[in-house]
């Protein structure tokens, strides 16, 4: 099965959510409580997040991930926000998130996984820079 990225311009996400909900609450799991999955819906559907979706030569949708992107001096991160399904899993869909980001203006790829995928993204490049950790004031 090959699969093609393919991101959902925001006058589409209304349609496209009912087939792409699951994997968004999937990986909300391991996201913490910060969203709500009507709030990244708005995020969507508002143009502050970019939703891509996966899909099979048939047209099924196998996967989707949701980015947004953050401005620095020196680059524009393309930060992945949730990823759910098998989206991320070779080096050809990998390439189609690359080109994707790269036509939203990123220079490079963030996100913040837990142990098991990043080991997993290791394969693609990616380096531990931080951690992240928090408390509730």
């Amino acid at each position: 099965m090959t699969l093609q990225l393919r991101p959902v311009e925001p006058r589409f996400v209304a349609q496209a959510w009912p087939m792409v909900e699951k994997y968004i609450a999937d990986a909300m799991q391991y996201g913490g409580d910060d969203y709500t999955i009507d709030q990244v819906k708005v995020y969507l559907a508002s143009n502050q997040w970019v939703l891509i979706i996966a899909v099979d030569e048939e047209g099924v949708i196998h996967g989707a991930a949701t980015a947004c992107f953050i401005n620095y001096p020196n680059d524009r991160i393309g930060f992945i926000t949730f990823i759910g399904g098998k989206l991320i899993s070779n080096k050809d869909t990998f390439a189609q998130l690359k080109a994707i980001l790269k036509g939203f203006g990123a220079t490079k790829i963030q996100g913040a996984a837990r142990e098991s995928i990043a080991r997993l993204w290791r394969r693609f490049g990616f380096e531990e820079r931080y951690r992240i950790v928090e408390t509730t004031i």
